[in-house]
C-alpha cells in the first residue's frame, strides 16, 4: 500500500540521514584530530617557554607571544590550566557529530572548523550533498508532523467546529507546544548545564534554530565545566527537531 511504502521511504530517509552524519563525523575526526593534537602540544610548549622567560622578554618577543596566543585561541586551542587538557579533543566523536550537524543545517557557529586541507575539501563536498539531504529530511519530518495536524483538525471537525477556527487552533497549538519544547524548556536546561542566564539560553536557542548561528554562545564549551559525553549529541538532535518544527510552522 501507499501508506506502507511511505513509511518505508521515511524510515530509509531518516536512517540514511543519520548514517550520513555519523560517517561525516568519523571522517572529520580522522582528518582533524592529529593536527589538533600537534597544535595543542605546540601551544603548551609555547606557554611553558613563556613562563620560564617572561621576566626578561623584549617588546618584540612579547608581541610575537600575543600573536601566537591569539592564533591558538582562534584555532580553538586554549592554553589554560594543566597539561592533561591535551587529551580532551575538540574532535572527539560527540563534537564531530555536532559539527557535522551544524554544517548540514547551515548554522555554522564558526567556533569549530576544519584546519587541514583534507578536512576543508571534505567539508565542501560534505556540505554540498548534506545541505540538500538536510532540507529533504526536514521537509519529510515537517510533513509527518502536519499529518498530525490534519488528524487533530479532523477530530475537531467531527466535534462540529468551523474550519477557520480549527486552522487557527492547530496553528496556535503547534506554536505554543513548539515554543515550550524547543525554546523555554531547553533554555532552562542550558541555564543549569552551562551556567548562562535564562535570557542567554533563550537567545542561544533562537540564534541556533533560526540558523543565524553567531557562535558567541556555543554549548559544551565552558572551561572547567564537566559535561556528559553525549551532551552535544543530544543538543544536535534537539537542533534537528527544532528545525523540523520551524519547517512545519512554515508549512502550516
Amino acid at each position: 500500500t501507499a501508506m506502507c511504502s511511505d513509511k518505508l521511504q521515511t524510515g530509509l530517509l531518516v536512517a540514511g540521514y543519520f548514517i550520513y552524519l555519523l560517517v561525516g563525523a568519523a571522517m572529520f575526526q580522522a582528518l582533524e584530530r592529529t593536527t589538533e593534537k600537534q597544535e595543542k602540544m605546540a601551544a603548551a610548549q609555547m606557554k611553558e617557554t613563556f613562563l620560564q622567560n617572561f621576566t626578561h622578554l623584549t617588546v618584540a618577543e612579547m608581541e610575537q607571544f600575543m600573536k601566537n596566543l591569539t592564533e591558538a585561541i582562534q584555532n580553538g586551542v586554549y592554553p589554560v590550566g594543566n597539561e592533561s587538557r591535551i587529551e580532551d579533543s575538540n574532535w572527539d566523536f560527540s563534537n564531530s557529530f555536532f559539527f557535522a550537524g551544524t554544517v548540514v543545517s547551515t548554522i555554522g557557529y564558526g567556533t569549530l572548523h576544519p584546519k587541514t586541507a583534507g578536512g576543508q575539501i571534505f567539508c565542501v563536498f560534505f556540505a554540498l550533498f548534506g545541505i540538500p539531504l538536510n532540507i529533504v529530511f526536514l521537509h519529510r519530518v515537517g510533513k509527518m508532523l502536519s499529518l498530525l495536524c490534519k488528524k487533530l483538525g479532523k477530530f475537531l471537525h467531527e466535534k462540529g467546529m468551523r474550519k477557520k477556527k480549527i486552522e487557527f487552533l492547530t496553528l496556535l497549538f503547534f506554536l505554543a507546544t513548539g515554543i515550550l519544547v524547543f525554546l523555554c524548556l531547553p533554555s532552562l536546561f542550558f541555564q543549569i548545564t552551562e551556567g548562562w542566564s535564562y535570557s542567554e539560553g533563550i537567545y542561544f536557542a533562537f540564534i541556533t534554530l533560526s540558523t543565524i548561528g553567531f557562535g558567541d554562545y556555543v554549548v559544551g564549551k565552558q572551561p572547567g565545566r564537566n559535561y556528559s559525553s553525549y551532551y552535544r549529541m543530544l543538543v544536535a538532535i534537539w537542533i534537528l527537531f527544532g528545525l523540523a518544527w520551524i519547517a512545519l510552522l512554515f508549512n502550516l
